[in-house]
């Protein structure tokens, strides 16, 4: 996931046509120990940027409504109304990654995505997908992965608590915890008849970026596990290396990788594609399309390759294999992969909430747009639960079959 981050200084009167002047507190001739009442509040209802065909005096008769008649009316909590209010616009997109996040919410997302080399918890990364909370991808040796957790799995429950209607953010908050203690998933999956729980134990995660081998002497064969800010150091030394070993021939896999950061993918795209070719466009709401271009780094360029894929290949992977193919007819061997192709920008709000919203989707040199479809394999290689149990991996030994 790509996130670009602005901070908002003034208080914005356009959400919610302005309510945020009056429910952050803004009451006007009350004892402030007393609680507020029809008479005693006044409203700051500016009509800056009200969309013509919409009449909001329905939610301020609703508000009136409730003022006057709830059961409970001392337990009437502004500002959770108001925090209500945001997130039921947000959510009546029906976009999975446009969220409010309360201030809790927002600073756990912060310390999700800071890039921390290691971390305490199961090893798995996470999304909504559809309105369902779901596995991205289990990182390869973590507790998850030995649990048998699998890339595309739903997960219904989180110990004793249902995940419907639940955030990525509040979902990690909960999954992650000391090394040595237990959480249960309870989890769907296609293959199973009916939901199965799964206990994991704990642990500290190491979050690997990238390794390498040969394959039959002159098959250069590149596990990305994750685009992170020092990939293309590390990805440029691994180039070093395979070229000193008279390698011949590339297989990239990306799979269950989640993604990263955009500009490591475009970097590693740079390696196979001439300088100046499209590595994707990004498409904004007005259509307009910001490219990002090959940087065109000459060693690899002329290499035979293959890119391996499945569902938990996420975001930056997606850039990846789809420039490769789309510019250079590379194939892409596996499973289809997770549809996790657009830009989110967080708005900081004064109370410390934020708001996440989606402001631009993805696109493949060719136009496809990666964002919720994905990518479809151009061989088709799945792996079953023998595979997993049994450490066999017909969707490598393909590729090294193209390959020759």
């Amino acid at each position: 996931m790509f996130i670009r981050k602005r901070q908002i200084i003034i208080i914005p009167v356009v959400v919610v046509l302005g309510l945020a002047l009056f429910f952050s507190g803004f009451f006007i001739g009350r004892n402030s120990q007393s609680k507020p009442t029809i008479s005693d509040r006044i409203f700051f209802n500016r009509e800056l940027g009200k969309p013509e065909p919409i009449d909001f005096s329905l939610f301020w008769r609703a508000l009136k409504a409730l003022e006057e008649q709830y059961v409970n009316g001392d337990k009437i909590d502004y500002k959770e109304i108001l925090y209500g209010a945001i997130e039921g616009m947000t959510n009546s997109l029906g976009d999975d990654y446009t969220v409010f996040m309360r201030p809790e919410r927002a600073e756990s997302f912060i310390k999700s995505v800071s890039g921390k080399d290691s971390f305490e918890g199961v090893g798995m990364e996470i999304g909504v997908k559809d309105k369902v909370l779901t596995v991205v991808t289990p990182l390869e040796g973590t507790p998850a992965y030995q649990a048998g957790i699998r890339a595309g799995d739903k997960i219904l429950k989180i110990d004793d608590k249902i995940t419907d209607g639940m955030t990525t953010e509040e979902a990690v908050s909960i999954i992650r915890g000391k090394k040595g203690t237990q959480v249960t998933l309870t989890i769907t999956r296609k293959d199973f008849a009916e939901p199965k729980k799964f206990t994991i134990t704990r642990d500290v995660i190491q979050i690997p970026v990238i390794s390498w081998s040969m394959k039959d002497d002159d098959i250069a064969y590149i596990r990305i596990y994750q685009f992170t800010s020092n990939l293309p150091s590390k990805f440029r030394g691994v180039v070093s290396e395979i070229l000193k070993n008279n390698a011949k021939k590339i297989i990239l896999d990306v799979r269950n990788n989640p993604g990263g950061y955009l500009e490591s993918a475009v970097d590693v795209a740079s390696w196979f594609l001439p300088k100046g070719s499209v590595v994707l466009k990004e498409e904004f709401r007005d259509k307009e399309l910001d490219d990002y271009k090959s940087s065109g780094y000459s060693g690899l360029q002329n290499f035979p390759a293959v890119v391996l894929v499945n569902n938990g290949s996420a975001s930056a992977s997606e850039i990846l294999a789809g420039a490769l193919r789309d510019i250079k007819g590379v194939k892409l061997v596996g499973e289809k992969t997770f549809g996790k192709g657009s830009v989110q920008q967080v708005e900081t709000f004064p109370d410390d909430s934020s708001l996440k919203i989606t402001v631009a989707k993805w696109l493949t040199p060719a136009g496809i747009s990666i964002a919720d479809e994905g990518l479809s394999p151009d061989v088709e290689v799945k792996l079953t639960e023998d595979d997993y149990n049994n450490g066999h991996d017909p969707q490598l030994d393909k590729a090294i079959e193209l390959l020759k």
